[in-house]
């Protein structure tokens, strides 16, 4: 390689390669002690084994899932859902577009609400999101308050915070069933609960939906899927996301 570029030597290469200004002319402070492949591969090992295994029980949206080898085999590891149309085309399958509008199709069911996304963002994500569609749908830069019930789950709750902090928003913690909404008033632009919530209580949200209502703000919902297969459809109570 050095030869047909008429370089003389690696240094000389990378001197006409790298500019100078970001080049380090120091040697790097690499402590002693090294280890080896082997060695290193051990340690991780003996650090790996410190973890716990714990039993999973209901609560922060964690929970086991067992999914028959006849849905995997047939739906999640068909190819027809992910194959595009032909060997050629770059587009996305058709199959992937049916899969898609059945998801969709389910959430509407199952949620009582007439149009869902197909995105499958995770929890968390989707509820900052949320808190956008309401701080979009207030139209107005007083109404920026954005309450979540305290019984969300914990991982939920934070990235409700991270997204607020670019919009401006402020986020207020509290009980559902003791919070004063008067004292937000007209600046709600919308609230969060869980059903179930994370410590797998169900509650009846009619009372606060119509509290949410009254201050022309959003009720937002967030539902275990399963759990709508059997519980009053999150729109029962009057959620709007």
């Amino acid at each position: 390689m050095l030869a047909s570029l008429n370089l003389g030597s690696l240094d000389e290469l990378v001197s006409k390669t790298i500019p100078g200004a970001i080049r380090l002319y120091k040697p790097l402070e690499i402590p002693d002690g090294g280890v080896t492949e082997r060695e290193l591969i051990a340690r991780l090992k003996k650090i790996a084994s410190m973890n716990e295994s714990y039993r999973s029980f209901i609560g922060a949206g964690y929970t086991d899932v067992l999914v028959p080898p006849v849905i995997l085999r047939n739906i999640l590891e068909n190819p027809s859902w992910y194959t595009q149309y032909t060997p050629y085309q770059p587009e996305i399958s058709q199959g992937r577009l049916e899969s898609l509008l059945n998801f969709q199709t389910m959430v509407s069911d199952l949620t009582g609400l007439p149009v869902a996304n197909s995105s499958l963002l995770d929890e968390g994500t989707a509820a900052g999101e949320s808190l956008v569609i309401c701080l979009n749908a207030a139209k107005k830069k007083s109404k920026n308050v954005f309450f979540v019930d305290s019984r969300c789950h914990p991982q939920t709750i934070a990235v409700v915070f991270t997204r607020a902090e670019g919009f401006g928003a402020e986020v207020v913690v509290g009980e559902h069933e003791t919070f004063d909404f008067a004292s937000v008033g007209d600046r709600l632009c919308g609230a969060l609960v869980s059903y179930p919530d994370t410590l797998g209580r169900i509650d009846n949200f009619r009372n606060l939906s119509e509290t949410v209502h009254s201050y022309k703000a959003n009720l937002v919902v967030t539902a275990d899927l399963m759990s709508l297969t059997v519980l009053e459809p999150p729109s029962s109570f009057g959620a709007d996301i």
